[in-house]
């Protein structure tokens, strides 16, 4: 598309180019400022009172920065060139910034649309004969030497000599071979135009000493600043004669703006981006393949966080004064699950996100589960795991963050404060979308996804640091920014990390469960438009940003039918669980799948799990039964289960073993006196007395079958059961004591809430109203209207007395005309409004109100004055 061909987004006024973005705004259509709105949604946050006030808030140095940071690489590149040229700039001049005097096509075709963008965003107002960057923006991205420009350009040779003495200037434009002037402004323009004129300046050039150019040459994509001695080298001596080099300090000089544009070719990026890098391929599986492996996954992720909570199930770790786990507890829960730290940190910080673990308030603070993991175990294994899902997807606490430290150099901790990071969930809708785009059983390279990423986002902490200021004599060349070392890459490899541990990949491809998560159609091809996504707000770079639909209207709604949806898929990939298990003859029982709940929490008492993967590996031991009847059950009760419940038949050494603990199990009995033990055989309580290791327990015989111990019950049944025997505990009653695992919970809690990266998105109906106060507040504050006396300064509310205010609503009600008035509502909110009063009454004024577009009734004392609308007035 060439230039000619590219209409503007916004229209000029009818008296021509408009003279300030708020009248450029005043020229746009309602469809317009929604799609700006929607853009910048900070900007109605609150609803400004008219388009004045709406463009001073979009020139404020906060919007504009994030504006900024929100732009892909192309635009952003185009915002750069806007900065370094003239004010206003042409379209012409601006497309001769980026695509060189060789017109790069790729570059021409794409820039009327990243132009529109900017227009839509309004960063950038007027026609294109008359292109202005908004000044802040400008402010921000022109060069300096406190803040290098990103094209790696200098001052302008005006900006340069500004300073100079009228004499020097003289003297270089002498030695350039111009003609003196009679002043320096004119001398100082004369050798600008002399460096923008290419066949001059070739010319000038090629008088030049070949090691002067080669300083040139060594500056021109910048940084443009070097050192040099007081004493200069001769080739050094010539550029600085001629203006090619000027002074900004004493011992710095600057390549002017016009001599580097010269030498490049006229572009002011060494490298310009106009489309997006690919997503390259990396492998490709069959979608089969990726959505078993991702299954697979996906009940190892469910197993995980189950283990984790049933670990806290009796109260899990303290809580730290400043929030948190320690970072022993954390390596101490890594022990448990059997992982790395950082892994472990992951699936505790997932079940948090999830809800399902929260600190329980006591006095003792400490971990727990919550009432909603017990609601969350009775769901379907699909409908868990999509819980998790959606709660990994959107959550800001980002775990890899943990064991860094914060502003205040204070370690970040699990579960702690600090956390947050709200590009998360931008990043991880982002990255399962670039993956989406790709064909389904398709894994993407890390690199290049890290790569389009970059491009799609520059500046958020991706920009590379400004560098040191060299000499002439050393290299210029800025090195390019390193994807690696920015918050949105890091984010980004640590999603594709827990996407392909939480299985939504499977085998680095984005699986069909995981497509469904993220509310996309199965088969998306590698070029299909994927809809928009709360990461992926920004527009494709060939695409304006008004052509993108809006959000969506409900999107809470939205997002669990996605989860929805992809519980549904992912249910016939889960094994189905099992009711049976192999008893073996080396005291061991193996689980050659997941097993039913009931099932899994008996066995659980009765064996130790010695090992986990595909098929799950118990050991029964005399410590394991034990615990089993001391749970209250018999050693019958025993048999029968492991009878009803394994496909072999019981072993005899499994039967010997649970017989055996059955009969040696309560034979003592140990109840509080401090403590006390009792048995029938007084032989066993004598063979106890003389044991040494029992002298710590303060043991001594009250009776024959009686002996006193100065240890609490706990520490005596511990000690004794050390030494080998298998005491039980009795109540004051006699009666044995069944101990079962006491499941603490926490009061109910909420699941933390994300935090926003800005506000959120408004909705059609929020920004239907929003355009209409915006317009009805633009309108009183613009409507002419007849002053009595010294006219109001600019957006002063009108003033006059209560009787004056009464006589002229009271006309207004006769003669049907419109009025200005100034309001004061209920919160001491000042506001200007045009209305047509309909009745005057009761200290009251009913009347249609222009603002509000409806019929509304005003307090006479709150409205400050009254004045009359010009005849001619709309």
């Amino acid at each position: 598309m060439s230039p000619e061909e590219h209409t503007p987004t916004e229209t000029a006024p009818a008296g021509g180019a408009p003279r300030s973005l708020a009248e450029a705004l005043r020229g746009r259509d309602d469809r317009s400022l929604a799609v700006l709105l929607r853009a910048r949604p900070d900007l109605i946050t609150p609803v400004p009172t008219d388009l004045t006030q709406l463009a001073t808030r979009a020139g404020t140095r906060a919007s504009v920065v994030r504006a900024l940071e929100r732009l892909d690489r192309f635009a952003l590149q185009t915002a750069q060139a806007l900065a370094v040229a003239p004010d206003p700039a042409s379209y012409d001049a601006l497309a001769g910034l980026l695509a060189g005097d060789d017109a790069d096509p790729a570059v021409t075709t794409v820039l009327p649309h990243a132009l529109g963008a900017l227009r839509d965003q309004a960063l950038v107002w007027g026609p294109d004969d008359r292109l202005r960057l908004v000044r802040t923006a400008r402010e921000l991205l022109s060069p300096s030497p406190q803040h290098p420009s990103p094209t790696g350009l200098g001052p302008t040779v005006a900006e340069a000599t500004a300073g100079m003495s009228p004499g020097r200037v003289q003297e270089l434009v002498a030695e350039a071979g111009l003609a003196s002037t009679h002043d320096s402004v004119s001398a100082v323009t004369a050798l600008g135009a002399l460096f923008t004129d290419r066949r001059r300046m070739a010319a000038l050039l090629a008088a030049a000493p070949p090691e002067s150019l080669d300083v040139l040459t060594r500056l021109v994509w910048g940084p443009p600043y070097g050192q040099v001695t007081a004493s200069p080298a001769a080739h050094l001596r010539w550029l600085l004669d001629r203006g090619l080099l000027l002074p900004t300090a004493p011992g710095t000089v600057v390549i002017p703006r016009e001599v580097a544009l010269h030498l490049r070719s006229g572009r002011a990026h060494r490298e310009v981006r106009p489309v997006p890098p690919p997503v390259e391929a990396s492998a490709a599986h069959r979608p089969q393949v990726v959505d078993a492996t991702a299954a697979g996954q996906a009940y190892t992720a469910l197993a995980t966080v189950e283990e984790l909570l049933k670990d806290w199930d009796e109260g899990g770790p303290g809580v730290l004064r400043a929030g948190g786990l320690s970072v022993r507890d954390l390596k101490r829960t890594a022990v448990a699950l059997d992982m790395p730290e950082p892994v472990a940190a992951f699936w505790v910080e997932l079940a948090y996100a999830a809800g399902l673990l929260a600190s329980d308030g006591e006095a003792d603070e400490r971990y727990a589960a919550t009432p909603a993991y017990d609601e969350w175990l009775e769901l379907p294994a699909a409908e868990r795991w999509a819980r998790l899902a959606a709660a990994w997807l959107g959550a800001t606490r980002t775990a890899g963050v943990i064991g860094e430290r914060d502003a205040k150099d204070r370690t970040l901790s699990a579960l702690g404060p600090g956390l947050d990071r709200s590009a998360a969930p931008e990043v991880r809708h982002r990255v399962l979308a670039l993956l989406a785009g790709l064909p389904e059983g398709t894994s993407a390279g890390p690199d290049s996804l890290l790569a389009r990423l970059h491009w799609e986002r520059p500046t958020r902490g991706g920009q590379q640091p400004p560098p040191a200021q060299q000499s002439p004599q050393q290299s210029g060349h800025a090195q390019p920014p390193r994807q690696g070392d920015d918050l949105r890459a890091r984010i980004a490899r640590w999603a594709l990390s827990e996407a392909e541990s939480l299985g939504v990949t499977g085998r680095g491809a984005l699986s069909s469960h995981g497509r469904a998560l993220l509310g996309l159609p199965p088969g998306v091809a590698a070029d299909a438009e994927l809809p928009e996504t709360p990461g992926d707000k920004l527009p494709a770079p060939h695409v304006p940003v008004a052509a993108h639909p809006a959000p969506a209207a409900d999107p809470v709604a939205e997002r669990a039918a996605a989860a929805s949806l992809a519980a549904r898929l992912l249910a016939p990939l889960l094994p189905e669980p099992l009711d049976h298990v192999l008893l073996q003859a080396d005291l061991t029982a193996v689980a050659p799948g997941p097993l039913k709940r009931p099932l899994a929490d008996a066995l659980g008492v009765l064996a130790d799990v010695e090992s986990k993967g595909g098929a799950t590996v118990y050991r029964f031991t005399p410590g394991s039964v034990r615990r089993a009847l001391d749970a209250g059950r018999s050693a019958s009760d025993l048999h029968d289960f492991l009878t009803a419940h394994s496909r072999t038949p019981v072993p005899q050494p499994l039967a010997y073993l649970i017989d055996d603990v059955a009969r040696r199990h309560g034979h003592l009995r140990i109840g509080a006196a401090s403590a006390y033990v009792r048995c029938d055989d007084d032989a066993m309580l004598s063979e106890i007395l003389a044991d040494k290791r029992s002298q710590g327990l303060g043991l001594r015989r009250l009776a024959p079958t009686v002996l006193a111990a100065v240890a609490d019950p706990a520490t005596l049944l511990d000690g004794l059961r050390a030494m080998g025997y298998a005491p039980a505990a009795e109540s004051a009653e006699g009666d044995v004591l069944i101990t079962r695992a006491h499941a603490h919970r926490t009061p109910p809690r909420t699941a933390p809430e994300p935090v926003p990266d800005g506000p959120p998105v408004p909705d059609d109906t929020l920004l239907g109203a929003a355009i209409r106060a915006i317009r009805a507040g633009d309108l009183a504050s613009t409507t002419p209207r007849r002053t009595s006396g010294e006219p109001a300064p600019s957006g002063a509310l009108p003033r006059t007395g209560s009787a004056e205010t009464l006589a002229t609503m009271q006309a207004a009600v006769l003669t049907g005309e419109a009025l200005w008035i100034g309001y004061v509502n209920a919160e001491g909110s000042a506001s200007q409004r045009v209305i047509a009063p309909v009745r005057v009454e009761g200290g009251f004024v009913t009347a249609y109100d222009h603002t509000a577009d409806e019929v509304r009734t005003f307090p006479l004392h709150r409205i400050t004055g009254v004045a009359e609308l010009v005849d001619d007035a709309p």
